[in-house]
């Protein structure tokens, strides 16, 4: 059964970063979103700041053009904040940008961000709405907003008096760039892209093309790997080298990594092998493809046959990251086992390492493994693969819903191919990590088993992402997650999650202000479950009506859902459900001028919740019972009860309902004529709320002080 409405108003314990005060440092590898800020003690190096190679060498003068840009000393132009880097595929833009970025660290003190906006992915390019929701959260807004339009304002409104550098790594075209520039003039923003992005001048964007390694250049990136020494010795074959690799770095990295883990290997012989290479390739539609491919297959050809059969299996794969647990799961093997490999392709700079326990492909390494594994391994090995890495997020996503969620019925699972692998979080906070920071790879393997028609496997992991939607209120996932779990269940032929997708999901429609469309899939899911004869199902569609009502204002048509709601949980037995819409009845008392009657119902819905153990929301029916006791004029237990409600949030992480209790200790100071105290609750309440709740920081700035 879905969770009942009012939960989804718990909240996210955000990250950290330095913007308009509050402190802040996040990271993010798993969803390409990576925040730094100068309150961390030191700063990271290039690497672990941005996913690019740790190999960088030759680009001097580009280096010293970017210089010039930045700080208007080029030709007497004005220094600019938008900076597009172009270049073909392999040719260093990434490494190139980050580095330059690193260096300027000291000028961006409230933090630099990057972002693959994976122009040119199997997947499609990333929406701009996606990188803006994950930039906002990286910054610390707990609660983002599910309209496009609110989070550019938002994102606006954040960036406005921000000293911050953004990195937009991959762009495909200038629309998709525009929506993410920041707003304020102490802010730079850099963009990579194979295209030059010419329409970006309008708005004010300076240009700089990258082009190839010059040989003297490519033989130093070349010596870097292997040593100066077996450079000169063999310089010919050196510059052969640098010059069938077209000077593109990522080829040069590539064919040297081979080189130097045979040091008895001469030079010539991989130049050798290149050139009989060249003959059998077929050229690719991307500039530089073809020059890549030339050393990737000389490179895949000698490695150990694991790490072979790895770099297929994860080619194929719809992730953009992979972890050691992936890799295990994709080719049944141990973590050890896993390990070593990836170790193996890291060593080979097939992959890259980009954090801890975080590896990923260049878009063209990864071409090159797709094509690996269609040329050597049968398609039924390639979905078996991918059927193994869904069913390992599946197995891991259930645990983390059964931690962080105990009260929420779990649907059984399908899983196919047990891992046998062990759980990688051991308490709620890094459940709750976990799920975060895998939610990219999560969505990514659930459009996989849709689009592959395996329906269960489909609404089973939307089903297991519940506390990532409840808790982080990830909105256009939660929503896009739903229309597909729905989809599938109903394929399936399962009723029961269909109406677990229909309840979850409007759960989710209605944190995101779509009330009309929430109401929409409640009145489909309440049709469903008197169809079916499951009263507890009945029972929270009717809460979810009732409680779309009350939040349109439409007061008299809640109530008698609620009651309905009561009458049938009570019924059934199921005491949460019942304590939970009591909440609700009590807040329409409070909203109504009737204290006394409010006192009645947060005190039996906090009995209720107490008694199934459910801490979070039995302070929330406290909260809300200090609320009424103070508007009773009970002003010193009902500040008791608040501030003891406050401490169980403030233990928990619950940032939003922090913020309702600072807000609701406001209103009572002021009640009572403290106002030098009701200030500072309301300015600790807006704090909060400008993290968590925009739609709440926006209703507290509008409103009256005094009101």
């Amino acid at each position: 059964m879905g969770q009942a409405p009012e939960d989804a108003h718990n909240n996210t314990v955000g990250g950290q970063a330095r913007i308009h005060g509050a402190a802040v440092q996040a990271r993010d590898v798993h969803g390409g979103i990576h925040v730094h800020t100068e309150a961390a003690t030191a700063m990271p190096p290039p690497r672990q700041l941005l996913p690019v190679p740790a190999h960088f060498t030759g680009r001097r003068q580009d280096l010293a053009a970017l210089d010039a840009l930045f700080t208007g000393r080029e030709r007497d132009r004005p220094s600019r904040t938008l900076i597009v880097v172009s270049g073909p595929a392999g040719v260093g833009k990434t490494t190139l940008a980050g580095k330059w970025l690193h260096s300027l660290a000291s000028e961006f003190p409230d933090g630099q961000l990057y972002a693959d906006l994976r122009g040119h992915s199997a997947g499609g390019p990333a929406s701009p709405g996606e990188i803006l929701s994950q930039f906002l959260r990286a910054l610390g807004a707990g609660s983002v907003p599910a309209d496009m339009a609110e989070k550019a304002s938002l994102w606006r409104s954040w960036t406005a008096e921000a000293r911050i550098a953004v990195m937009l790594d991959n762009a495909f075209t200038a629309a998709q760039v525009r929506p993410l520039l920041h707003a304020g003039p102490g802010g730079l923003t850099v963009v990579t892209s194979r295209r030059r992005l010419t329409g970006l001048r309008m708005d004010g964007a300076a240009m700089h093309h990258l082009d190839a390694l010059a040989p003297a250049a490519g033989a130093e990136l070349l010596s870097r790997a292997i040593g100066d020494d077996r450079v000169a010795k063999e310089p010919h074959a050196a510059r052969q080298v640098v010059a069938l690799c077209a000077g593109l770095p990522l080829a040069v990295c590539v064919a040297s990594a081979r080189l130097a883990s045979r040091p008895r290997q001469s030079v010539k012989t991989l130049a050798d092998a290149l050139t009989r290479d060249t003959e059998r390739l077929t050229a690719l539609e991307v500039e530089g493809e073809a020059t890549v491919r030339n050393a990737l297959d000389a490179s895949y050809t000698v490695l150990s046959e694991g790490a072979a059969l790895l770099y297929r299996r994860l080619g194929p794969l719809p992730l953009r990251t992979f972890d050691a647990r992936v890799a295990a799961a994709a080719c049944a093997e141990s973590l050890t086992w896993a390990e070593a490999r990836l170790d193996e392709l890291v060593e080979a700079s097939l992959m890259e390492d980009i954090g801890p326990d975080t590896c990923r492909f260049h878009d063209l390494v990864q071409i090159h493994a797709r094509g690996a594994a269609a040329a050597e391994d049968s398609p039924e090995a390639r979905e078996e693969a991918l059927r193994r890495v869904c069913d390992w997020y599946l197995e891991t996503a259930t645990e983390a819903e059964k931690r962080l969620t105990p009260a929420q019925f779990v649907l059984p699972r399908d899983v196919v191919h047990p891992s046998g692998l062990p759980v990688p979080f051991t308490d709620d906070p890094s459940a709750l990590d976990w799920l975060d920071a895998h939610r990219t790879n999560l969505m990514a393997v659930v459009r996989a088993a849709a689009a592959r028609a395996w329906h269960a496997m489909a609404w089973q992991l939307v089903d297991a992402m519940w506390p990532l939607f409840l808790r982080l209120r990830y909105y256009d996932l939660w929503i896009e997650a739903h229309e597909l779990g729905l989809e599938a269940a109903r394929e399936d032929g399962n009723t029961e999650a269909e109406r677990q997708m229909l309840n979850s999901g409007a759960i989710g429609l209605s944190a995101a202000d779509r009330v009309d469309e929430a109401a929409e899939w409640y009145a489909r899911s309440l049709r469903a479950a008197r169809e079916a004869g499951d009263v507890r199902d009945e029972g929270q569609a009717l809460l979810g009506l009732g409680t779309c009502h009350r939040t349109a204002g439409r007061t008299a048509q809640a109530v008698p859902y609620l009651h309905q709601a009561i009458d049938l949980w009570d019924s059934c037995g199921y005491p949460r459900g019942v304590a939970l819409t009591r909440i609700v009845l009590g807040e329409i008392a409070l909203a109504q001028d009737d204290p006394g009657l409010a006192v009645e119902y947060f005190t039996q819905a906090r009995a209720g919740l107490l008694a199934v153990r459910d801490p979070h929301d039995a302070a929330r029916a406290l909260v809300f019972l200090g609320r009424a006791r103070a508007r009773a004029g009970e002003h010193t237990a009902g500040v008791a009860a608040m501030e003891e409600a406050l401490a169980v949030f403030t233990s928990s992480g619950a940032a939003h309902w922090r913020a309702r209790a600072l807000e609701m200790l406001s209103d009572s100071a002021r009640e009572r004529g403290d106002d030098a105290a009701a200030r500072d609750f309301r300015a600790r309440a807006l704090a909060l709320f400008e993290v968590t709740s925009p739609s709440d920081a926006r209703r507290l700035r509008d409103a009256p002080a005094g009101t």
